[in-house]
């Protein structure tokens, strides 16, 4: 198949991998027909009303590549998958990896119908795969009429919501010989292209390879003893970064993959059970209500269930415990669009390195840190800057966009992440938080993720968010939002001598409070503080200002040095990418 799509992709990468041993000659779409060749009857997806085997998941794949091929899609061309979490999803992506095509799912749940036509438009769209009623406003627009604007599509699947009665995917479609559809044997092409979330500008199509995909899931699950006899329950979108990798590592080895769609107040430790779960994947909010629900309901452990992959942020560290004490094992994790999940703690590490850390990079990825002001040089050990990866499970670039391709590495091919941490002695990684996160007082940068995560170590904290508040004279000052505990509370006063017990230094302390029911987040997990911070400029939400009193009475907090913050300052202002 002849490659259309300008990447990243060169000899020399394609050596360097397979002699490593991270790349190699399978594809996901292989690896799911060696599966059902072996074990036929095993069990590879399901949702709340359907259960398929690898034929059967293999069947359904085939018969959809075949009428993508018989409507003209070419390899390269792209498909847009506009569903929530169900096995269509999956078995777009085995269509695409059987065909060439390039799956796009990562439209999500709070995308507007406008929203999804503009980015079909920029991928040049000529599949489109759609649940009736999905979507931000499609219960208000007529979707296929505004998909009319996309003059590259030939082709809308529309599909109905999920029903007790439903049959497998595709069943409409005829049924194909294996010689109908040209089977794609290259795993270095693009199979997946996914949004970012956008939160720093326009989104960018991430392009990744069955080989880039691949290379961190088979690691991953190596690492977490995960294999074919085991279930992995993805309560992430699979539209999204974290739920699509948990797809991949599913199908890599073979495992059961488990989708999320439960109804609104469904008990999630029973359907824990019910599937037989032996590894999770989900954010932090998924991890307090299971521990909540296992602690109202008195248990103690949770059938096979051994491991939790968290994702997304900070989790409470007496979660952490709390999840631990039920034999069940916290991964804490990083990873991003680009480069998969390729940092992450071990099963044997120690509680404190999963509440403090990232963990370390997986076999075939490496970091290292950068100067905050400097990308092209190296950060000194233990100093906070830019962290910076490279390895098997880097994306190929950006579609269709050179400029941010050119402008994501540093001279030296390093993937520029835009975040700040440190690296330990052992390879650990503390995230300290955006390189645009940085709030500048004065000229003194604070961090807003060391803040947030001392202030969830509060026993009255369900979560807690830093953002900026415009000041006259400094440039910025801290705001603490907080969302308490259901029956808990703690007064502002309270809260700052918490930070301050916790080890946060005096200048760094919030000086402003807000109390939130909820804080708002993105829909895998994330918190949304864009929002907060446009609602308390347009005087929505207004803080209370409050002061941080030292221990020893008449000793006032100083302001930092002015020579060190201005030098801070220039560093957090040409940072990021």
């Amino acid at each position: 198949m002849t490659n259309t799509i300008l990447t990243r992709l060169s000899a020399e990468l394609i050596r360097k991998y397979e002699a490593q041993g991270f790349w190699g000659q399978d594809t996901i779409y292989s690896l799911v027909r060696d599966h059902a060749q072996r074990a036929p009857q095993s069990f590879a997806v399901r949702d709340r009303f359907r259960r398929l085997t690898y034929r059967d998941v293999l069947a359904a794949a085939d018969a959809l590549a075949a009428d993508l091929a018989g409507r003209g899609v070419r390899a390269g061309q792209r498909i847009g998958v506009w569903l929530p979490s169900r096995i269509e999803a999956v078995v777009a992506l085995l269509a695409c990896s059987k065909s060439g095509a390039v799956c796009c799912p990562s439209l999500h749940r709070d995308h507007t119908v406008g929203e999804v036509v503009e980015l079909m438009q920029r991928i040049r769209c000529v599949a489109f795969i759609w649940q009736r009623g999905y979507g931000a406003d499609a219960d208000k627009r007529d979707v296929p009429e505004a998909l009319g604007a996309v003059p590259s599509l030939r082709h809308i699947y529309r599909l109905e919501p999920l029903s007790p009665t439903d049959p497998p995917p595709f069943a409409d479609l005829a049924p194909t010989r294996e010689d109908n559809v040209a089977v794609k044997t290259d795993p270095n092409q693009i199979v997946y292209l996914a949004f970012t979330s956008g939160t720093t500008g326009k989104p960018k199509g991430v392009m990744h390879s069955d080989n880039t995909l691949l290379a961190n899931a088979r690691q991953l699950a190596k690492d977490w003893h995960i294999d074919a006899a085991s279930v992995v329950f993805s309560l992430s979108p699979i539209s999204h970064n974290l739920g699509f990798g948990a797809q991949v590592m599913a199908l890599a080895v073979g495992a059961e993959l488990v989708i999320n769609d439960l109804p609104r107040g469904a008990s999630l430790v029973d359907r824990i059970l019910e599937t037989d779960t032996s590894f999770l994947v989900g954010v932090p909010p998924n991890a307090i209500d299971l521990l909540a629900e296992m602690q109202r309901r008195g248990l103690n452990g949770l059938g096979r269930l051994k491991g939790f992959r968290i994702s997304g942020s900070a989790v409470p560290s007496e979660v952490v415990a709390g999840l631990i004490r039920q034999g069940i094992t916290p991964q804490s994790g990083y990873g991003m669009t680009e480069n998969c999940s390729h940092q992450y703690t071990l099963p044997d590490d120690e509680p404190w390195r999963i509440i403090e850390t990232s963990g370390k990079t997986c076999p075939g990825y490496e970091l290292r840190i950068f100067k905050a002001d400097d990308p092209d040089t190296e950060a000194a050990a233990g100093e906070i800057g830019q962290i910076g990866g490279r390895g098997a499970s880097l994306m190929l670039g950006y579609f269709d966009d050179q400029a941010a391709t050119e402008d994501a590495f540093n001279k030296d091919g390093w993937f520029m992440t835009g975040d700040l941490g440190t690296l330990d002695g052992d390879g650990y990684l503390r995230i300290v938080g955006r390189a645009k996160d940085i709030i500048i007082r004065g000229g003194h940068n604070i961090h807003p993720a060391r803040i947030e995560e001392l202030a969830t170590r509060h026993p009255a904290v369900q979560r807690a968010a830093a953002v900026p508040v415009k000041d006259a004279r400094l440039g910025e000052k801290v705001c603490l939002v907080v969302a308490f505990r259901r029956g808990e509370r703690a007064s502002p006063a309270e809260i700052l001598a918490h930070l301050d017990a916790a080890g946060l230094s005096k200048y760094d302390m919030p000086e402003y409070f807000l109390q939130l029911d909820e804080i708002p987040l993105t829909p895998n997990g994330k918190m949304l503080k864009r929002a907060i911070v446009d609602w308390i400029r347009d005087g929505k939400l207004t803080p209370e200002p409050i002061r941080f009193e030292p221990k020893r009475a008449g000793v006032p907090p100083s302001a930092p040095p002015a020579s060190a913050g201005q030098t801070e300052a220039r560093s957090a202002s040409s940072g990021g990418h």
